[in-house]
């Protein structure tokens, strides 16, 4: 079933439109397109269960996403579960594909809750979707018994019923309780419409340090050449291929080329290295800091 471009409610009345599909020809349908790769099959097992996906999705409505959006991510689990279906597993599609449903449509509503990323492992998923309701039965239940939880008590039983460490309860309680900020709101009436973005720490190099690493680097560079040049020319050749290409070349390749052995390539090799570290420790002890 195409999505874009309809409403949640034509989306809706096209789903339970949709035919009821029986254990047999839901099954055929499977096998169609698991060994055939039928994309009629594919269409019509998805168009028969969008009202699965639309009526999972319509419960996640109290997060604030639109429910067009939400029933878009519901049909893009309901193809991912459609894709990986086994039908000789003996179960029905609709029980496999409730799973990748619920999955699709709770990591859109944690992507889009808030532009700080909440988190996607499971313990967090699992606070985020039911941190809240388990919060207020516990708070029913003190109530029930004339007790009042204070915070500590509160994180310590959610931490414990929902089967998560406690530093996670107290992270995802403070990303529950904030909002988002604009960067370009002004901290205070009494302080001339500054605003946050101006108390940003600029992490970019500044203009000094950029100057005096592009002088080191200019330095070093001359530095190199000027102990290449004390190489011979075969030596040069084997540390052009071997650390100046982008992609090096083998000591294999070069002993074919230069009718060496590989052992051979590899002795020269750590002969030229050595000449060059030489060189350069004599020009300036400064080269260790490039070197270490």
């Amino acid at each position: 079933m195409a999505l874009d471009g309809f409403s949640d409610q034509t989306m809706s009345r096209k789903a339970m439109q949709a035919e009821l599909l029986d254990a047999e020809t839901e099954l055929r349908l499977a096998y169609a397109w698991r060994d055939q790769r039928d994309e009629a099959a594919l269409h019509r097992l998805i168009t028969a269960y969008m009202r699965l996906a639309i009526s999972m999705a319509a419960k996640f409505r109290r997060y604030g996403a639109p429910m067009n959006d939400l029933i878009q991510e519901a049909g893009l689990g309901l193809m991912k579960a459609a894709d990986k279906f086994d039908p000789d597993r003996g179960v029905r599609f609709s029980t496999y594909a409730v799973w990748w449903i619920k999955a699709s449509i709770q990591d859109y509503v944690m992507r889009n809750w808030s532009m700080v990323r909440t988190g996607s492992t499971s313990s967090q998923k699992s606070l985020f979707f039911n941190m809240r309701r388990v919060q207020a039965r516990l708070e029913r239940e003190a109530a029930a018994r004339g007790e009042r939880l204070d915070r500590h008590q509160m994180r310590q039983m959610i931490s414990t019923e929902v089967g998560v460490p406690l530093h996670d309860v107290e992270m995802m309680e403070g990303r529950l309780a904030g909002s988002d900020f604009s960067l370009n709101a002004t901290q205070s009436t009494e302080d001339e419409g500054r605003q946050w973005i101006d108390a940003l720490q600029d992490e970019s190099a500044q203009a000094d340090e950029t100057v005096t690493h592009a002088k080191d680097l200019a330095t070093l560079r001359q530095w190199l050449v000027s102990a290449m040049g004390q190489l011979n020319e075969r030596e040069r050749f084997i540390v052009r291929e071997r650390k100046l290409r982008d992609q090096p070349r083998t000591l294999e390749s070069l002993g074919v080329e230069l009718g060496l052995s590989k052992e051979r390539v590899r002795q020269l090799e750590a002969a030229a290295f050595g000449k060059l570290r030489r060189s350069l420790e004599t020009q300036s002890a400064e080269v260790r800091h490039f070197l270490a």
